[in-house]
């Protein structure tokens, strides 16, 4: 087989590592071409040089071209993966420093909440812009598959707006399977089947079964109290469990920050979250780790270049879903998996025009959503809240109207658990201020914000959050990584 993927977003060095070596494991694609894009020559100059070590230590045909000019990337293209970050880790900055300073804490902050609001609000543009140069210049029929988040709200202005066959993809039902089949002593993953249904980093397992046997609550809630380490890191999710009787997929931390009950007050933060790893809740922790983790790759290229010259373990292909859903749609060898799609009737009690994340199957006639869900009453309730705040975003995004922004981050689940009306407004006007340079679509708004802020009274603190920690030097990961390798 032949054809061509873009990626767009390729400096996103690991991701873009993983896909590609995912999508090599299949025997059929060692003749394709990867066209790579980024607004950055430098990550560009340092993914290609990884990828082009892979294809020669492995003795393939692939061809891989790097270039700024997307569309140039996008030419003739039959699939395009998003995995862009708009505004990099200078807007995502200010994603959690200017909510901090209104009592806002969030640990992720990129799908809503404030900061997951504001990011749509940076990304949505752009993705109308890669959707125009898709429909123009791509491979007729082209499939769009999007990784960047904030998910929903990048996937619903695609579908709806940008008129491109699209499909939202995240690992978060495949890593919450992968805990619940350890703590009730699975010997594989593939053991457990599931039904996990609702949207994108709110799904819910509503149906389990290991080897036939139906799974109740009561004893998943045993096998995870009895857990000696999920017991503590995911004590807000246990809890989540416990009073909804069915099990999330996503992390403390991100569940933590959807909801309006466990990060409303910094006694409850720290009652919550687990300070182990950043994903259990740490105020900012994706943050910090995202910093960390670009800082270490310049530093230690040589090392991840040398790593490329290894061959490629069919093995140890990912979960992620990209490469099995190429697989499907070029080879019909069929792939279940939980994709992101406009619901239309797939989930009965949810909005027919919401992104949601359900299972579905692959194979050459595209993408198959089973149909006929009904998700327990308190699921449908908490996914409806944000899927509330996601359309007005979306909306608000598309026609650059500062009000209805305001009105989507006060309908906010945790920003309403904690901030006055007057406390938003101000906010919204502060974050969009400080990221003009990313919302071309609110310049019109921009001076009037500017004036605003100049009048306002709405008193702030300087607060690093409940559990913020520094950005830890080259040095201290180091010594971490060899003192990790020495006890292991």
């Amino acid at each position: 087989m032949s054809f061509k993927i873009a990626i767009i977003g390729a400096g996103s060095v690991g991701f873009t590592k993983k896909l590609f070596t995912d999508i090599l494991c299949v025997p059929e694609f060692k003749d394709i071409e990867f066209a790579l894009t980024d607004i950055s020559e430098h990550n560009l100059g340092m993914i290609k040089a990884i990828l082009d070590r892979i294809v020669e230590a492995n003795n393939l045909p692939t061809k891989v071209t790097a270039t700024t000019d997307r569309r140039k990337a996008l030419e003739g293209a039959r699939y395009i993966i998003s995995c862009v970050r708009v505004g990099g880790l200078e807007a995502y900055a200010d994603d959690i420093r200017i909510p901090l300073k209104y009592g806002i804490d969030q640990c992720v902050g990129d799908t809503i909440c404030a900061g997951g609001i504001l990011y749509g609000q940076r990304n949505i543009p752009v993705i109308l812009d890669f959707c125009k140069d898709i429909r123009e210049v791509a491979d007729t029929g082209a499939k769009f598959l999007n990784y960047a988040n904030p998910m929903a709200m990048n996937t619903w202005a695609a579908i709806e707006y940008g008129k491109v066959d699209t499909v939202g993809l995240c690992h978060g039902v495949q890593h919450g399977a992968e805990q619940i089949a350890e703590v009730l002593g699975a010997k594989s993953p593939k053991e457990l089947d599931y039904v996990c249904s609702g949207i994108n980093h709110q799904t819910w397992f509503i149906e389990l079964r290991l080897n036939g046997r139906p799974i109740g609550k009561d004893e998943l809630i045993a096998a995870f109290g009895a857990h000696p380490v999920y017991s503590k890191q995911e004590k807000l999710r246990i809890d989540v469990l416990k009073r909804f009787g069915v099990y999330s997929t996503e992390s403390n931390g991100h569940l933590s920050e959807y909801l309006p009950w466990y990060r409303k007050r910094p006694d409850e933060i720290t009652r919550w979250i687990d300070m182990s790893d950043w994903i259990h809740g740490e105020t900012g922790g994706y943050l910090r780790y995202s910093t960390e983790t670009r800082n270490w790759f310049e530093t230690e290229y040589p090392q991840f270049l040398e790593a490329a010259s290894k061959p490629i373990e069919p093995a140890k292909r990912s979960n992620e879903h990209a490469s099995h859903i190429l697989e499907a749609l070029e080879t019909n060898r069929v792939y279940r998996g939980h994709f992101n799609v406009k619901n239309n009737g797939v989930i009965a009690n949810l909005p027919q025009d919401a992104i949601i994340e359900s299972p579905g199957f692959v194979d050459r006639f595209g993408i198959n959503m089973a149909a006929g869900i009904t998700l327990p009453e308190a699921c449908a309730a908490t996914c409806m809240a944000s899927i509330n705040v996601q359309r007005m975003s979306v909306h608000a995004a598309i026609a650059g109207d500062i009000d209805l922004l305001k009105l989507a981050v006060l309908h906010d689940p945790l920003v309403g658990a904690v901030s006055t009306p007057e406390e938003v407004w101000q906010m919204v006007d502060e974050m969009v201020v400080a990221q003009a340079q990313w919302l071309p679509q609110y310049a019109h708004a921009v001076p009037a914000a500017k004036e605003r802020l100049s009048k306002s009274r709405v008193k702030t603190r300087e607060w690093a959050g409940a559990a913020r920690r520094s950005v830890r030097s080259i040095e201290e990961l180091r010594a971490e990584k060899a003192a990790l390798k020495q006890a292991g």
